[in-house]
């Protein structure tokens, strides 16, 4: 069995100092660390090389050259048997799982970002889509987010969506007082 830990759209140091606390937390539990891109900096880059077990990437549209040099737009991966693929970008809501089954007939699950609103779809051809949002920009959204998985033999299991606490606007630190009651 593995354990997954999904992010996109870290946007550091523009939208947070630091990834918060608990997704940092999950790290060293994560068997595989997967970020769908707008890093914005190399050095979250470095910092998950170093930090995860396996790291699977890709460029966003606010990533510069740095990264575009040092990740795919598109990664693909067998994890235990399930047929994995990232990207950034995936356009509109609207057509969403018509449009990636149809690019990506050979996946079994395509995990995005972008949007940074957490999407938890299956297309009719049996693709699941994944978006876990921002864990440093909630922009419309009610919380930060991020996502764990299990792979077990070949099958995602167990998605969960994981809301972040809020941050002070003064400094950037979570605050003492969120409860995630969801």
């Amino acid at each position: 069995m593995l354990r997954l830990l999904l992010m996109s759209d870290t946007h550091l140091p523009k939208r947070a100092k630091e990834l918060p606390a608990p997704l940092f937390a999950e790290l060293p539990r994560a068997d595989v660390v997967i970020h769908a891109g707008d890093w914005v900096d190399a050095a979250t880059l470095d910092l998950l090389e170093s930090r995860s077990q396996r790291l699977i990437g890709v460029y966003g549209n606010n990533d510069g050259p740095e990264l575009r040099a040092r990740l795919p737009e598109v990664a693909r991966a067998d994890l235990d048997g399930l047929r994995l693929g990232v990207v950034h970008e995936t356009g509109a809501a609207a057509g969403r799982e018509r449009r990636c089954a149809a690019r990506f007939p050979d996946l079994d699950v395509l995990v995005f970002g972008h949007s940074h609103i957490p999407w938890d779809t299956t297309a009719p051809t049996g693709l699941r889509l994944l978006n876990p949002g921002s864990p440093t920009d909630r922009r419309r959204q009610p919380h930060c987010t991020y996502m764990t998985a299990l792979v077990d033999g070949g099958r995602l299991t167990d998605v969960r969506l994981h809301r972040l606490p809020p941050r002070n606007p003064a400094d950037g630190a979570l605050t003492a007082d969120f409860r995630d009651d969801a």
